[in-house]
This record gives structure tokens, sequence and C-alpha cells, in this order.
């Protein structure tokens, strides 16, 4: 049987967390990130793992807690669930969801919640995965949608804010949050790719749980803003970003 672990704040430091194992550039983004938990995991947020040296993890946290533009009472919300490499096909990815689903039961919860596209999309669940458990769609901003299993008759929904996918602003916007190791390399690439290139560019940093509450859009991990239009929630580098602004 293999071994699930999950992340105590006495065992933080000293536990990878999958996404950026042994990748010096992100090294920033991982304190970062292990930080943003420190923080959580007092608050009841759960990252839960394969005792192993792979990617093989669920992050999961009370939603009303939980970093999203999502309301809803007595749900768990699943940030990431994530098997990747030699360990797909293995079962992971069901242990780790029944895990989620008994501990919700265990805690009285409503439910559990998760964010996922119509189409399968980078960095976003597997829409059909979840459905093999009984998860429906409840809420949807566009192609967008919110996936729940319901254990009463009551359901989470996207905050009004999400809905607008928009900024005032007509300069090229990124909202971020530490929630991801990955982000802060890229943040910073970004800002020196627009800066070499005069872009006007605006970052705003999602820190608090206020903030991530209010977000324009249905991310906080990460999105972008053209025009003044959300257009995506993929992660940019240097390259990607100057295709978007049309200076490749």
């Amino acid at each position: 049987m293999e071994e699930y672990i999950n992340i105590t704040l006495e065992t933080l430091e000293e536990e990878h967390i999958c996404c950026a194992i042994g990748d010096k550039k992100h090294q920033e983004g991982v304190n970062e990130k292990k930080e943003w938990l420190s923080k959580r995991l007092a608050e009841g947020h759960e990252f839960r793992k394969l005792n192993a040296r792979g990617k093989v993890f669920i992050e999961y946290a009370p939603l009303e807690k939980a970093w999203c533009p999502i309301s809803g009472e007595d749900y768990l919300y699943i940030y990431c669930l994530w098997v990747a490499g030699s360990f797909k096909g293995q079962g992971h990815g069901k242990q780790l969801l029944t895990y989620v689903i008994n501990r919700a039961k265990e805690q009285n919860k409503k439910g559990i919640c998760v964010v996922t596209s119509q189409k399968k999309k980078p960095y976003l669940a597997d829409k059909k995965f979840f459905q093999k458990y009984g998860f429906e769609v409840v809420d949807n901003i566009g192609e967008y949608e919110l996936l729940a299993l319901p254990f009463t008759k009551a359901k989470p929904k996207f905050n009004d804010n999400a809905i607008k996918q928009s900024v005032e602003q007509q300069e090229f916007t990124i909202y971020y949050s530490n929630q991801c190791p990955f982000v802060e390399h890229s943040i910073q690439e970004v800002k020196k790719t627009a800066e070499e290139l005069q872009i006007p560019l605006i970052i705003e940093k999602v820190d608090t749980l206020e903030k991530a509450k209010n977000t324009p859009c249905v991310f906080t991990n990460w999105a972008n803003f053209q025009d003044g239009k959300f257009i995506s929630n993929t992660i940019l580098n240097g390259n990607s970003f100057k295709k978007l602004v049309g200076k490749e």
C-alpha cells in the first residue's frame, strides 16, 4: 500500500511540495509558497502527497478560507489535484480524491467543489475525472465551470465580482498570488521583459483572503488581462509575453 502524508507546520520546511522539485530557478517561488502555506495550515488548509519524490498530491481548504472568488457554506475547495509522470495510471488520483471526500464527511461538510472548464485546459482540473465521482456543474462563467459534489441541497457559486472578467486599466495586467511555486520566477521574467520592451505592465498581487474573494475573474493564482479583458490563466514567461503583446 502506498504511503501518503499530510504536510504539517513541523514538517513543512523539510518536505518538498511536489511541483518544482530540484529546479533551482524556482527556489524563490518554493520559499514563497511555503511561507504562504505556513499561514494557511492553521486555517484548515491541507496538502496531502505521496511520500515519494514526484508530483502526486492534492491541496484543499475550507471554502470560507480558500483563496478563490467562490462563496458557499461548509464546503471544501480543491485547489489542485496533480498526478504526473510515471505515477500516472496507478490509482493515485482516485485515492487522493477519495481521502478528501471522506474528510469532508467526517467534518460534516455540505460538499466539495473545484474549478474546471468545458474543455481540458492547462492548470485546471480534468472535468471528466471529477464527474466520475459524482461532481456536477453548479455554476459557470463562460467556459469556466464550478463543479461540486454536494451532500445536501446547498451549493456554492462564483462571486459576482468574478463574473466581470475585466479590469478598468487597458495596460497589460497580471493578477497573481504565491499559491503556486512557479509564479514568482515567471513574474520576475515578465517584469524584466516588459521593462526591456518599454511596455506598460501592471502587476496586482493577491496577498490577502479579501483580495482573493474579490478578484475580477475566476482565477487568483495567475490571470492575464489585455485591453481590459481577461484572456487566460496561463502562467507566462518572457517569450510568451512577447507573443501576446506582438513584440516577438
